[in-house]
Formats: structure tokens, C-alpha cells, sequence
């Protein structure tokens, strides 16, 4: 379900400024699986936005829509000075 208070147009800014910056994302996978993944934010496009995952067991790149951002299946919590701060 979308979250209220944001647009496609803001999630889309908050994540352009994320560019080159590490994160943590909490990704619902469906049916009760949530995997959390340490990741960069490496490409901006009009409708998606890749990550390189940075974890041991998964070296690879994922993409992701602003959309999924928007409705709650992916959730990005901002990593800076060992501290988390809730992004969306």
C-alpha cells in the first residue's frame, strides 16, 4: 500500500541525493520474507535505480523501481557515521 505524504517525484529526489552513498535496505520479498541487504546506490534512471550489493555471500546489482520505494516493499535506511537514520 502507498505510503501517504510522499510522491513518485520525491521519492525520486531523496534517492538522487543517495547517489554513491552506502545504505541498508529491508526488501519484502513476499509471503512474511524480508531480506536486509548492505548496499550503494550506484544508477539513477527515470524509473529505476540500481544498488551494488556489498555483503559477502552477494556481490551483485539489483534494481529497484521508485515505486517499490513509494508502496513499502523496499525501505531505505540511510547509513552515515556508524548511525542509522530512517530515510523513508
Amino acid at each position: 500500500m502507498r505510503k501517504m505524504g510522499l510522491t513518485l517525484e520525491e521519492v525520486k529526489q531523496k534517492i538522487k541525493s543517495l547517489k554513491g552513498e552506502s545504505i541498508t535496505l529491508a526488501i519484502n520479498r513476499g509471503r512474511k520474507k524480508i531480506d536486509t541487504v548492505s548496499a550503494v546506490v550506484e544508477n539513477i534512471y527515470p524509473s529505476v535505480f540500481t544498488v551494488k550489493v556489498n555483503q559477502i555471500n552477494q556481490k551483485d546489482t539489483q534494481t529497484f523501481s521508485y515505486f517499490d520505494v513509494l508502496c513499502g516493499d523496499v525501505e531505505i535506511v540511510w547509513v552515515a557515521f556508524f548511525c542509522f537514520f530512517q530515510f523513508l
